[in-house]
């Protein structure tokens, strides 16, 4: 029966990292509970809701913790209100002792709190993922890949692969990620400093969103471990599991048009406020479409409401070239598609007002972005 004093705000910080694996409304009750395992090196804090999984260790080497070791042992915790009563207590030092029956006695200050906890042996075993030849990551680098392309996965279930945002490493150091939700599409390729063997993986778009949450700016690199159906995401002192989806990614190169009619660049904040305003009255229209409009070295956007009224706007252009061109299209997708755009020019390219067209920042080749129009009478 374990016995620890902690520093109540870092064990807080830490309780609420792993606290993000953990759901509340899960099929199986016991992953609404949170596993502390005390050892003579650290402890280390669990959470899970099958799809993610998260440990926290706390080493009695570090500075902040305050972390004094008394005895080892673990137990299971009803996570949301075991977190609720810790942020509650009164004092900085915080003691924590399992006594019979699975218990757990909380002092802090004259506070003095018993909670009941379960036997740890019913928590479900985090499938082992071989830790041998990882591949180095910079975490700001794979935060960067993760905000450019998930926004453009799925949320729909019925085409669970497209969930996910497809990562594949070709010749040891290219690494490309492209996610669809088959009207948009946003892929991104990078060249990588640290040579890894070659994987082709989906991985859920939700944990990655979690993966960026988790590992903050101060955890300079992450380790990335591979296993048949999982992945594993690893610094120092936290370790993030993910299950990978099952099935065949699209084929989603050939896709991506190589040659175009038209060619439009724009600066990117006038053109995102441009689209903001017409999306205003876009969402009171049947289609929620905007329609952009190339005639005569002139681009207009126009929506038409017959319940709100209409925006007819002309669009400032920093160059265009080619044929003239009528396109409808979610105004939606262009502006998460701006949003994710570093550059301060845009290039749009156009092949016909029904095969998709491409965004691109100014120089910047790596990220290129696919939407579909929306065909309207």
């Amino acid at each position: 029966m374990f016995q620890f004093s902690i520093n109540k705000n870092f064990f807080l910080q830490a309780l609420n990292t792993v606290k993000r694996a953990i759901s509340t409304k899960n099929a199986i009750p016991i992953l609404s509970t949170l596993k502390i395992e005390v050892a003579a090196e650290g402890i280390t804090l669990i959470g899970s809701n099958g799809q993610i999984s998260i440990e926290n260790f706390i080493s009695i080497d570090q500075e902040n913790p305050g972390l004094v070791i008394d005895a080892p042992g673990s137990l299971l915790l009803e996570a949301n209100f075991f977190i609720n009563v810790v942020s509650s207590l009164p004092s900085v030092e915080l003691d924590l002792k399992e006594i019979e029956n699975h218990q757990l006695i909380l002092k802090s200050g004259k506070s003095e709190i018993t909670l009941k906890g379960k036997d740890s042996y019913q928590y479900p075993r985090i499938q082992e993922v071989p830790t041998t030849n990882p591949l180095l990551l910079e975490t700001k680098v794979l935060k960067e890949l993760i905000s450019e392309t998930a926004f453009a996965a799925s949320s729909q279930e019925s085409r669970p692969i497209l969930t996910g945002v497809h990562f594949v490493l070709n010749d040891q150091k290219q690494l490309k990620t492209v996610a669809t939700d088959s009207h948009r599409l946003s892929q991104k390729v990078i060249q990588l400093e640290n040579v890894g063997d070659h994987f082709d993986v989906v991985i859920p778009s939700r944990s990655l969103k979690e993966f960026t949450a988790v590992f903050d700016d101060a955890i300079e690199t992450v380790k990335v471990y591979f296993a048949h159906n999982q992945m594993l995401f690893k610094s120092e002192y936290i370790s993030f599991y993910t299950r990978l989806l099952e099935g065949n990614y699209p084929d989603t190169d050939r896709l991506i048009p190589k040659e175009f009619n038209s060619q439009i660049t724009f600066n990117v904040a006038s053109l995102r406020q441009a689209m903001e305003r017409a999306r205003l009255l876009s969402n009171a229209t049947e289609n929620g479409t905007v329609k952009m409009e190339l005639k005569d070295q002139i681009v207009r956007s126009y929506v038409h409401s017959p319940e709100v009224g209409q925006v007819d706007e002309e669009l400032e252009t920093i160059h265009l070239v080619g044929e003239d061109l009528t396109i409808s299209f979610n105004p939606n997708y262009l502006i998460e598609a701006l949003k994710v755009i570093k550059a301060e020019e845009v290039e749009l390219s156009f092949i016909s007002h029904i095969r998709p067209f491409t965004l691109k920042g100014m120089e910047d080749d790596h990220l290129i972005q696919l939407i579909t129009p929306v065909r309207t009478n």
